[in-house]
């Protein structure tokens, strides 16, 4: 006889409310991993749109901590809390970038419709040339 039939103690089993709770977990980060994603594509589009870039990066944030606090408190795996965390810091990283973009939106705009038009090497360098011109003297 072998007294060790059975899954092991690692294996057993999770109740309904751990399998109920990673459910939902996995919900909010796949949510949150499309607010973030969302944000990012709607931005690089036009940045006429940075108002609704900023609406997905500030619900990317507060799904990201929800889904944060959530792997931890029930113990999630870690690929979760690593995939949040990774997510987390985009996400601040386009905060960032919104907010300059919002700061400096007629400069970025005039940029962004120059370099559109530009159909050669040469013409881009002189959008990028003129956007360096219209910023204000201690950012150049």
């Amino acid at each position: 006889m072998n007294p060790d039939v059975g899954p092991a103690p690692s294996q057993q089993p999770r109740s309904e409310a751990e399998k109920s709770a990673f459910g939902v977990t996995q919900i909010l980060f796949r949510a949150f991993l499309l607010s973030a994603l969302g944000s990012f594509f709607v931005f690089s589009l036009n940045v006429n749109y940075v108002w609704l870039s900023a609406i997905l990066t500030l619900a990317a944030l507060v799904l990201g901590i929800a889904v944060l606090v959530r792997t931890v408190k029930y113990k999630h795996p870690r690929l979760i809390l690593f995939g949040t965390i990774s997510g987390l810091v985009v996400t601040a990283v386009m905060c960032l970038l919104i907010l300059t973009t919002a700061l400096f939106f007629r400069q970025v705009s005039t940029y962004q419709d120059c370099a559109r038009a530009a159909l050669t090497e040469s013409a881009k360098t002189q959008c990028l040339t003129q956007l360096e011109k219209s910023m204000p003297g201690s950012l150049r």
